[in-house]
Formats: C-alpha cells, structure tokens, sequence
C-alpha cells in the first residue's frame, strides 16, 4: 500500500451501549433548565403556581379511584343478576357505587376546568414577566451588543417560544409527577393481578419516546441554525408592510420581486420542517402500532383468565381499565418528558440570553463626574477598533478640548467623527489610550452620573411615536412633568412655532403609528429632537448632524443661538455645512482616523489645507 495514499485509522465505531449512554447523558444534561422554568413560573404568579401544583395531586389520584369504582360497580351488577334482585332492588344496591363514580368525574371535571384557568392566567403574567426580564436586559448592554448581528441571532432565539417553553416545562413536570402517582397507584392494584403486565406496559411505551426525543432536538437544531434567515425573513415582511418603505417599494416596483424572495425563503423552512415533521410522524404510527399489539395481547390474556373463571368480571373490567391506565399514562409521562426535553432546548437559548453581561460598567466606587467641568477633556494617544474587526478606525488621537469651548469636527464620511463621539460619552472604550475628564479616565467615573452630563442628539436620532410633551421631555426624564421646561426647550430648539399650529399642542400624538397622529416633515422632526437635547441642562452638548434636513438659514439660527445657550459649557457639533463649522472655536479636521488638522476657521483658511480646500468646494456650490 503506497502510504502517501493509505488512510490513517479513525476511531473506532463506539459500541450501542456507549451510543446509548451518551444520548442519555445528553438528554439528561438538556434537562438542567427545569429548575430556572420553576423559579420564572414563581415570581410570575405564586398563586396560580401552587394551585397547578395542589389540582396535580387531585388528579394523580383520580384514575385508580375511578378503575376500582369501576370494578366494584360491575361485580355489584353481577351479584344483583345472581341474587334475583327486583330491579329497583338491584338499582338501590348499585346506587351508592354509581353516586362515587359520578363524584368522581365531577371532581376531574372541575378540577380539569379550574387548572385551564390558572394556566391562561400563569401564562399571561409569564409572557410579562419573561419579556420584562429581556428587556431589562437588553438595556442594561452596551451599545456594541446592538451592533453586532450575532446578538440579534441571539436575541431572535431567545424570544422564540421563551415563555411558553418555561410554562411547558413546569406543566410537563407536573404532569409527570401526576402520573408517576397514577402509576403507582395503578400499579399497585395490577400487580395483584399479574407483574408481567406491569414490565409490559412499560417496556411497550419506551421506543415511541426514545423516537419522538431525537425528532425533537432535530426541529429544535433547524430552528436555531435559522435564526438570520428568520430575521431576514421578519426583515422582508417589514419592507413590504411598512410605512417607511412604501413609497419606494411601489415607485421602484419592488413589491413582487421581495414578496418572491420571501416565499422563496418561507418554502425553504417549510419544506424542512415538514420533512422532519413527516419522519416525526411515521415513527409515532409504527411505535404506535407496536404499543396497540402490547395492549390487545394482554387484552385477550386478561378475557381468557376471565372466561376460565379465574378472576371475576369486575377484576377483568379493572384490569383493563387499569391496564389501558397505565399505557396512556406511561405514554404520557415519556410525552411529558420530550416535551420537558424540546422546551429546555428553547428555554436554552432564553438562560444564555440573560447570562450575558454588559461589558461598559461602573466601578463599585466610581466617582460622581463633575459639574460644573474644570478642565475639561482630553484624548490622549486615543485609538479604537470596533469589535471584531481589525481595522482601526481612530488613530493616535490627541486632543483637548478646554471648559466652555466650542469644537466642530468636520471629515468625509467615514474619517471617524461619530465614533469620536461614542468614546466621549463613553459608549465605547478605546482600544488603546484614555479619554479623560477632569483629569480622570472616563472609566473611572460612576457611569449614570456621567452620562447625566451629556446631552446628545445623534444624526439617526429616534422619532418617538408619542406626544410632543414626551419627545421632548424624554431628553431629561424626571422633568418630564415640567412643562414649562419643556417649553423653553421647544423656544431654544426653534420648534415652538410648529407646536403652536398642532391641534392638541403638547398633547398631539406625532407619527402614522396611532389614529390621529400627525407626521412631520424631515426639518420638523429634527426641531423637535434638537428640543430634546436643549431639555437636558447637560455640561456637553454634542450634536452630530441633527440638522441635516434643515435649510442653511435654519442651521444657522440653530447654532447661533446654540452657541449663546452653551456659554460656559462645552459643546461639540458635527455638520458638513462650513457656514455653520465656522462659528466654533476650534475646528477638527478628521481624515482615515487622525487628526489632519486643528485650529479656528481663520486658522485653518490660512493654512490653506484640506478644510480650506472643502470650505471653498463647498463655496463655490453657492456661487
């Protein structure tokens, strides 16, 4: 054999014992969120949690109740027939059996009804609780959890079947133990009859469940494996529902050739699921089969016993009962238990979400940032890597920017202006270097109290689906109540004169969300997102290109009166219009992550370099 060609030995098949084990091993490791589900389903709702629990016992008890009420019914028919009772006789003889058995049935009854309703209550102050916790999670993250998409893979997973997964969990654990209780109970009475029936009814039941265990982990992995796609596929309904992206969608047309991409992509899934669905099935019917051969086996065994005289026709009524019993609830518990497995697998993806911790976090004894600022803030030999890439986006940076001055940073797109300002409210840390205030590191601070000093309005700044009064109050919360502040926000943000012509004022309802909301156009929305950030009496106002929609007399009477507002305060903006830079203090000129340039608007103009270049581009568009 030529050894460059010869195949090295692998390892060796493992043996169906070995084989056998590991799937156990496994299965039993899936199962280690059971304890999580409980204590969900707990602080959900500790009433309906125990009344699940109390109703499981009473209807654990129920099923041998009922069999042996059975048989007492039928050999008390049978000893009226030989005793030549008058009917009326026999039915008074009979009547106290069937008034036990009618009780009975009531009892399940109820107690079936009562534990449907406290499911549907368990289930709605789940679904809260759950949710609540997700989002209490996601704003407890950094902004760098929300930029990365294999978060939102994660988070797609996790808000999958979240809360009815836990509720499954508790609920196929209840009905677990309700049968082990019945089992036992159950068995009990059959093992009088014969043990052979007991080893029977248990071993018929386990291949269906070993079945149905491996087609769930199969639909569970094809889900999870799916998470982008189902986001794309959530992502393509969104562009052709929403009011956004109407306008283009019929303009360019676009509404058929996404709605084939979407079914395109929605066959896919159904296609694979309905495969595994179909494998699912076929192996439930032959199990299935072999499970009815085990009962009418022993079912003529039990009616050959009966008709030698061997036990009476009540027994065989009995041990039927008892013996059907025990198969459902035997296949049952084993149902229960593939349910408990597959609702772990997604509760999985729910405890992993929750797991994850904010990488941006305050010292135990951060310091409260200052106010007023002293000596303002400095970046020195600041560079920054966005996370998972390797390429620098901000390099060597130094800079200080004193109490009270005005800073413009100006660059082509891309030169590193936005993420800039995410280092300076501390949104992100530097790869490399420090960002310091009052000649302390950012990281030093408590992170509320110095986010508190910042009053941003970003360029991609959120058009809140909520009343003028909450758009503009939301830039400082706890003076949401305070109209009168939020007034003189409107005055400084230039909206009042739109505010002034709405219906309700304060009180209207802005956006197509609602009925009877009122959009606004591009420049208005931005007058009120520039309210928003004059509502925070912030020690560093940053505006990075909030007014972009707005015409150039308008920006400029936006940061005039911006500049007298921030007297005594910094204020960083960023805009590509040069007449509105020039009215900084200082002007950054930015270009592949460096400063290229640093100085006033007569500074720089003198240098005659790239912002004097830009400027006079730009210039010349006017002329």
């Amino acid at each position: 054999m030529n050894p460059a060609t010869s195949i090295p030995p692998g390892p060796r098949p493992a043996s169906l014992t070995a084989r056998v084990g590991n799937q156990a091993r496994e299965f039993w490791e899936a199962l280690r969120n059971t304890p999580e589900a409980f204590r969900l389903v707990w602080l959900a709702s500790r009433r309906a949690a125990l009344a699940g629990i109390g109703l499981t016992l009473i209807a654990a008890v129920l099923p041998a109740g009922q069999a042996w009420t059975g048989k007492l019914i039928v050999d008390a028919i049978v000893s009226a027939i030989k005793q030549g009772m008058e009917p009326v006789v026999g039915l008074r003889f009979v009547l106290p059996y069937l008034a036990l058995e009618f009780a009975l049935l009531l009892i399940s009854s109820v107690t079936s009804q009562v534990r449907t309703l406290f499911d549907r209550i368990l289930q709605s102050q789940l679904t809260n609780h759950v949710n609540s916790l997700m989002i209490r999670k996601a704003i407890s993250l950094d902004l760098q959890f929300f930029e990365d998409p294999v978060f939102y893979d994660m988070l797609q997973n996790a808000r999958r079947q979240a809360d009815t997964s836990a509720l499954n969990i508790v609920n196929s654990t209840l009905q677990m133990v309700q049968q082990v209780i019945t089992l036992a109970s159950l068995v009990v009475l059959l093992l009088r009859f014969s043990p052979w029936l007991a080893v029977i009814v248990f071993v018929s039941a386990i291949p269906s469940f070993l079945s149905q265990s491996q087609y769930a982990e199969r639909a569970f992995r094809a889900v999870s494996r799916r998470a982008p796609e189902s986001r794309l596929l959530n992502y393509l309904e969104m562009l052709l529902t929403g009011n956004d992206t109407v306008k283009e969608i019929k303009l360019f047309g676009l509404g058929e050739p996404l709605l084939k991409r979407y079914q395109e992509l929605f066959t896919r899934f159904y296609l694979e699921d309905l495969g595994i669905a179909q494998r699912r099935t076929l192996a439930g019917l032959g199990w299935g089969l072999l499970s009815n051969l085990a009962y009418y086996g022993s079912y003529a065994w039990i009616v050959l016993r009966t008709v030698a005289g061997r036990i009476t026709l009540g027994d065989m009524t009995m041990f039927l009962g008892i013996f059907r019993q025990s198969q459902s609830s035997i296949r049952a518990l084993l149902d229960g238990l593939n349910r408990l497995y597959e609702s772990n697998l997604y509760l999985d993806n729910l405890m992993d979400y929750l797991k994850l911790q904010p990488l941006l976090v305050s010292r135990a004894d951060g310091l409260i940032a200052p106010e007023p600022i002293r000596q303002g803030i400095e970046f020195r030999h600041v560079s920054f890597c966005y996370p998972g890439s390797d390429t620098s986006v901000l390099r060597d940076i130094n800079l200080h920017i004193r109490p009270g001055e005005r800073i413009a940073l100006v660059g082509l797109n891309g030169a590193g202006k936005t993420t800039l300002i995410k280092l300076l409210t501390r949104l992100y840390d530097p790869t490399e270097g420090q960002v310091l205030l009052d000649g302390v590191d950012l990281r030093e601070y408590d992170l509320k109290s110095l986010h508190q000093r910042f009053g941003v309005i970003f360029q991609d700044y959120v058009r809140y689906q909520f009343t003028v009064r909450e758009n503009i109050g939301f830039g400082q919360v706890d003076a949401l109540d305070d109209l009168a502040r939020i007034k003189d926000a409107a005055d400084h943000g230039g909206a009042s004169p739109i505010i002034e012509k709405m219906p309700q004022g304060y009180d209207t309802m802005l956006g197509r969300r609602w009925e009877k909301g009122q959009e606004l156009s591009g420049g208005q929305w931005q007058k009120i997102a520039l309210a928003r950030a004059f509502m925070r009496k912030a020690e560093v106002l940053v505006l990075d290109e909030p007014t972009s929609a707005l015409d150039a007399e308008a920006e400029y009477e936006v940061f005039r009166r911006f500049g007298e507002l921030m007297e005594g305060r910094i204020a960083v903006l960023i805009s590509h219009r040069f007449s509105t830079v020039r009215m900084a203090d200082r002007i950054v000129v930015l270009a592949a992550g460096k400063i290229l340039e640093l100085g006033s608007h007569a500074e720089l103009i003198q240098l005659d370099g790239a912002y004097a270049r830009l400027f006079n581009l730009q210039a010349e568009g006017y002329r």
